[in-house]
């Protein structure tokens, strides 16, 4: 299995801010301790202008370049452009090493999500695993986003919408910021709301059937934005999900029998590194 990572993603933060440099470094710490899986490592893709405006518009690519504040929890980091086209070339990376058989896990930030074709938001500057979707349907006839983030991955939901040969699915607790996806969009976008609180055999059931959607579709390739915030203990939501629950959504991924990646998006408790071993190890098998 590859990992995709680069120190350069640890080096911006603001004090208090849930989405910090710890997320990553802890993990890798974590990813380079343990003996279960046999990992390489590898940086992100380069990438391109054209490449970030297969999703995101011009108008919004010179806003990150030239960033102020976009909301309270979206600052305007010094070089916030160069750590989200990494995010980015994390993904496509990530991509590439899925074409070629390889099992991948992009460990990057900042997250993508959220961040819409004209406007970033939660966290996000461009929707890393988006473009990477994007760049996937030049070789595939069906390409699908798998969301399991605690959070409505609404920006995918904005660019993906309606767009032929590509399925968004997406199990979110709601309410819960952004306050959206509580109906399926377009003949495309299928989204599964959890209420708060929701008992995890509920759960697990909400995500099963959101796995029978991603079957119906028939994907020749599927891009996970994996979010580990639907944890119990995660400050951001009112998930119920443990490690082995992310154990088994890598495990269900790995059994569809398709070339799969995986995107690091939130997943903020002291518990992420132990969560993503765990869902790595499913994906692994």
């Amino acid at each position: 299995m590859k990992i995709i990572t680069d120190p350069r993603c640890t080096q911006y933060f603001a004090p208090g801010h849930p989405e910090g440099p710890d997320r990553i470094s802890r993990t890798v710490e974590a990813l380079k301790a343990q003996d279960k899986l046999k990992l390489t490592w590898t940086g992100p893709s380069p990438v391109d202008e054209a490449c970030i405006a297969l999703a995101h518009t011009p108008r919004h690519i010179e806003q990150v370049r030239n960033a102020s504040d976009f909301d309270a929890d979206t600052p305007a980091y010094p070089f916030i452009e160069e750590h989200a086209r990494r995010s980015v070339g994390g993904a496509l990376q990530a991509l590439q090493s899925a074409r070629a058989g390889e099992a991948a896990f992009s460990l990057m930030r900042p997250p993508g999500h959220h961040a819409t074709r004209e406007r970033a938001m939660g966290f996000c500057y461009f929707n890393s695993v988006a473009i990477a979707a994007l760049v996937a349907r030049s070789g595939c006839k069906r390409v699908a986003v798998f969301d399991f983030d605690v959070h409505h991955g609404n920006g995918t939901e904005d660019i993906l919408l309606d767009k032929p040969g590509f399925a968004c699915i997406s199990i979110h607790q709601h309410p819960a910021y952004p306050y959206t996806g509580l109906i399926n969009r377009g003949g495309n976008c299928f989204n599964f709301p959890v209420p708060p609180a929701t008992p995890r055999p509920e759960y697990r059931a909400i995500l099963s059937s959101a796995f029978d959607a991603l079957k119906k579709f028939r994907p020749d390739m599927v891009s996970v934005a994996a979010g580990f915030d639907a944890c119990r203990g995660d400050p951001l939501a009112d998930g119920t999900l443990e490690a082995e629950d992310f154990y088994w959504l890598g495990e269900t991924i790995r059994k569809l029998g398709v070339p799969a990646f995986s995107v690091l998006e939130g997943g903020y408790s002291p518990a992420l590194p132990e969560l993503i071993l765990a869902y790595l190890t499913g994906v692994n098998g």
